[in-house]
């Protein structure tokens, strides 16, 4: 059993930052991709941004130059800092996690998400 709990999430002002994190527990050997995703209302769920377990990293082009991802291995965390944002930022952004559990099967897991408003 792995679960992944996002926060960070809120309402913040055109131009404004926040840092969404998305820490991983349970029965971990090891983590591989993580990834952020976002959805929003009556849009279908996209790919902000993934690093991998050699710290690769990629970006949606909207994301690109504005948002950074990064990821502390020994907290099984990954993070999401998002500059400059945008009204058209606002969702729901849900981080995903490919793991190796310690019975070594591997899958993909969501995490709940977490609601990221762009507002004046």
């Amino acid at each position: 059993q792995v679960q992944l709990v996002e926060s960070g999430g809120g309402l913040v002002q055109p131009g404004g930052s926040l840092r969404l994190s998305c820490a991983a527990s349970g029965s971990i050997f090891m983590i591989n991709t993580m990834s952020w995703y976002r959805q929003a209302p009556g849009k279908q769920r996209e790919l902000v941004a993934f690093i991998s377990s050699g710290d690769n990293t990629n970006y949606a082009d909207s994301a690109k130059g504005r948002f950074t991802i990064s990821r502390d291995n020994a907290k099984n965390t990954v993070y999401l800092q998002m500059n400059s944002l945008k009204p058209e930022d606002t969702a729901v952004y849900y981080c995903n996690a490919d793991v190796t559990t310690t019975a070594r099967s591997r899958f993909g897991t969501w995490g709940q998400g977490t609601q990221v408003t762009v507002s004046s």
